[in-house]
């Protein structure tokens, strides 16, 4: 400790070359000293030489946040602006006068109000859009398109025979008009006459059964009264299910007759799907 018993005048000189522009490395080196704590009492008070200083790259945004912070904007106006975080740049402009208020309360939220209404719109019209192109990437249906098609279908909501009961017969319900239609074609496709088709409606008891009857005769195109008898659901009053109301029309069940052998293509056809479909995970 002896060499560091002049302290004053070793300062004197750490100061005078700190000033000269010297960093901390190499004052070290100069003067010999290899103890931080001694250095830092040192050259305590100075500051470092400004080509010691590393760049800070948020320099600029900070900078800017200032600029828009006089400006008048609020911290989520400059949020927006320049995507940093709102605690950064409350760090960084804290020392500013808050900007007046531009509008009132109520304008604010009427402001907001109109803000998310253009947003939602925005949103819906870019669904839309998607909704158009991934329509216009299915092109023409070839019959191998519609045969996997409708076999998936079948797979996801058709009645399936099981190892402790045996059901092998082709029943399909669905409340969907669309997959009813896509079913439909399906089962001409495969060779299905019409005679062989059935239907019958599910639905609760407190829905317009006769009105809903005819909907799906229409859709379908048969009579009402080719419509085997409607299967009524008890309906509970203290009920919180939502389909109720003018747009709930139950079930169809499609019904073939004589099916068993199509009920086991279709477990081939099925299989074939999954088989082709693992073998490309390989």
């Amino acid at each position: 400790m002896n060499r560091y018993a002049d302290f004053e005048g070793l300062r004197a000189q750490a100061v005078s070359l700190r000033r000269e522009g010297l960093s901390r490395r190499q004052i070290r080196d100069r003067l010999h000293i290899h103890n931080n704590d001694i250095l830092n009492r040192l050259l305590e008070g100075e500051p470092p030489p400004e080509w010691t200083k590393r760049p800070n790259a948020k320099d600029a945004l900070r900078a800017r946040a200032r600029e828009l912070r006089l400006q008048g904007l609020t911290y989520d106006q400059i949020q927006v602006e320049l995507g940093c975080s709102k605690s950064s740049i409350s760090l960084w402009v804290r020392d500013l006068p808050k900007p007046e208020r531009r509008y009132t309360p109520e304008e604010q939220r009427a402001l907001m109000r109109e803000g998310l209404v253009h947003q939602h719109r925005a949103r819906r019209s870019a669904y839309e859009a998607a909704r158009r192109a991934a329509e216009a990437e299915i092109g023409t249906m070839s019959e191998q398109e519609l045969l996997i098609a409708g076999v998936a279908l079948y797979w996801a909501e058709g009645a399936k025979s099981k190892a402790y009961s045996r059901r092998e017969r082709v029943i399909f319900v669905n409340s969907d008009p669309n997959v009813i239609l896509i079913f439909l074609a399906w089962l001409q496709l495969v060779g299905v006459a019409e005679e062989r088709i059935s239907f019958r409606l599910m639905i609760h008891e407190s829905a317009d059964v006769h009105g809903v009857e005819q909907h799906w005769a229409d859709l379908v195109g048969v009579s009402a009264d080719r419509l085997k008898p409607t299967t009524l659901k008890r309906h509970n009053p203290l009920t919180t299910r939502k389909n109720t109301g003018e747009t709930y029309r139950g079930c169809l069940v499609v019904d073939v007759a004589k099916s068993a052998e199509l009920y086991h293509r279709i477990e081939g056809w099925w299989n074939g799907i999954v088989a082709r479909s693992i073998s490309r995970l390989r």
